[in-house]
């Protein structure tokens, strides 16, 4: 059985897609967590934020890559 962990919490849903995308590209699945009773509590949302998760083993790698402290990719 695979344990999530949290890595980032963001105040919007878009931040967390353009963090979500980031992980991507670098390899890492990640999931986001919020509720917002469906677009009917947005203050909800506001509050708790949208947590960014992914697989344990790969926490501290995708903190890396989200603080921007990963090595650069070499150009081609």
């Amino acid at each position: 059985m695979e344990s999530y962990e949290v890595v980032a919490t963001f105040p919007t849903e878009i931040e967390a897609e353009l963090a979500l995308a980031t992980l991507s590209a670098a390899g890492i699945e990640s999931f986001l967590k919020f509720d917002d009773a469906g677009g009917m509590l947005i203050p909800l949302l506001q509050r708790e934020g949208v947590r960014v998760l992914v697989d344990a083993a790969r926490a501290a790698e995708a903190r890396e890559v989200l603080s921007g402290r990963s090595e650069e990719l070499p150009e081609s």
